[in-house]
């Protein structure tokens, strides 16, 4: 499993994300703003708020949404592998 070590939010609705492995680079969430637990991102402050939780190493949000750091990772490195 992939460590998130970085998460910088930006504006709509994306993440600079920085992976213990040196890879970082951007994602965009906006897709899924509003949808189930992310229904709180509605409010740019609340998706704001995220951070890297200590336990699973991956980015997290106050109401207890995340995501999966290897899905994260895949789609950065396929960003790189476009570029």
């Amino acid at each position: 499993m992939h460590k998130v070590a970085s998460a910088e939010p930006l504006p709509g609705h994306r993440l600079n994300i920085r992976f213990a492995d040196g890879l970082q680079g951007v994602v965009d969430l906006s897709d899924m703003v509003g949808k189930g637990v992310f229904q709180s991102w509605n409010d740019p402050e609340e998706f704001g708020k995220v951070f890297v939780d200590p336990e699973t190493n991956t980015v997290a949000w106050p109401n207890g949404a995340d995501l999966c750091p290897d899905s994260l990772h895949q789609e950065i490195s396929e960003q790189e592998k476009a570029a």
